[in-house]
C-alpha cells in the first residue's frame, strides 16, 4: 500500500516538478548524487531516463558516483542543469549543493534525519526521522517516484514550460546592491576568471589578495570584495 505524502511535501514536490520540467524543456541534464546510498542515485537516474510508460519522454539524467563529486560536476555540469541529492545532512551533500548554486545549477535535496538549515538547497523535501530506516523502507523512493510522475504531468501542459523571465539589465534596482558568490577558475596577479550563475567573467582581486582555482569569492560590481569559506573549509 502506497502512503500519501504530507500536504507540505506534496506542495513542495509539485513546485520542484514544475522547475524540473522547465529545465528539461530548455535542455538541462539532471545529475543525481547519493553519497551514502549510491543505489538511490542510480534509481533516480533510471526513473527519469527510462520512459516506463508509453508516450512519456526519456529525460537526460546521470548518476554521479565519483569519489570527488564536486570536481566531477565542475567539469561536466552546465549552467541551468539540475543536481538532485538524496541523503542525510553530510559534508559531501552540502559541498555539492553549495557549488551547484555558485555554478548556476538548481539544487534539489531529498533527505531524512535532522533537517538542514533553511536555504541549504533551492528545493528541499525532507523526512523528519532520526532513525536509519528511511533509505530502505521506501519513503525516500516514494518522493522521487512522485517527482518523476509530477514532472511528466507538467509536460502534458506545454503552457507551463515557458521559462521564467530573468533580470538581464546591467543595472537592476532590485539586485544592484547584492553580492554574488563566484568560484575562481583561473587566477592571475590582480585578476581572476570566475564562474557564477551568469557564466564566466574576469574580475579584479586586489581587495582579497592572491586566490587559487576553486576558491569562493564574493563579487560586487566586477570586483572580488571578500573571500567565502566553502563547506569543506568550514567543516575541516
Amino acid at each position: 500500500m502506497t502512503t500519501r505524502p504530507e500536504p507540505a511535501a506534496a506542495s513542495d514536490l509539485a513546485t520542484i516538478a514544475l522547475t524540473l520540467a522547465r529545465r528539461f524543456a530548455a535542455g538541462a541534464t539532471m545529475w543525481c548524487l547519493a553519497p551514502e546510498w549510491p543505489e538511490h542515485a542510480h534509481h533516480v537516474a533510471v526513473e527519469f531516463v527510462h520512459p516506463v510508460i508509453m508516450g512519456k519522454r526519456a529525460l537526460p539524467a546521470v548518476a554521479v558516483v565519483d569519489d570527488d563529486p564536486v570536481s566531477f560536476l565542475r567539469v561536466h555540469a552546465r549552467r541551468d542543469d539540475v543536481v538532485v541529492v538524496v541523503g542525510r545532512e553530510t559534508r559531501p551533500a552540502r559541498s555539492v549543493l553549495e557549488r551547484a548554486r555558485v555554478w548556476g545549477l538548481t539544487g534539489v535535496w531529498i533527505g531524512s534525519g535532522p533537517r538542514p538549515e533553511a536555504g541549504a538547497a533551492d528545493h528541499v523535501v525532507w523526512i523528519d526521522d532520526d532513525g536509519r530506516s528511511a533509505p530502505y523502507d521506501g519513503r525516500l523512493t516514494q518522493q522521487y517516484h512522485l517527482l518523476w510522475e509530477l514532472t511528466h504531468v507538467c509536460f502534458e501542459h506545454p503552457g507551463l514550460l515557458a521559462p521564467v523571465p530573468m533580470c538581464t539589465d546591467d543595472v537592476c534596482i532590485t539586485c544592484s546592491d547584492e553580492g554574488t558568490v563566484a568560484e575562481v577558475v583561473q587566477a592571475g596577479t590582480a585578476q581572476a576568471l570566475v564562474r557564477d550563475p551568469r557564466g564566466t567573467s574576469t574580475v579584479d582581486t586586489l581587495l582579497v589578495g592572491a586566490v587559487a582555482p576553486g576558491d569562493l569569492v564574493l563579487l560586487h560590481a566586477g570586483t572580488a570584495i571578500a573571500r567565502v569559506d566553502a563547506v569543506e573549509d568550514r567543516r575541516s
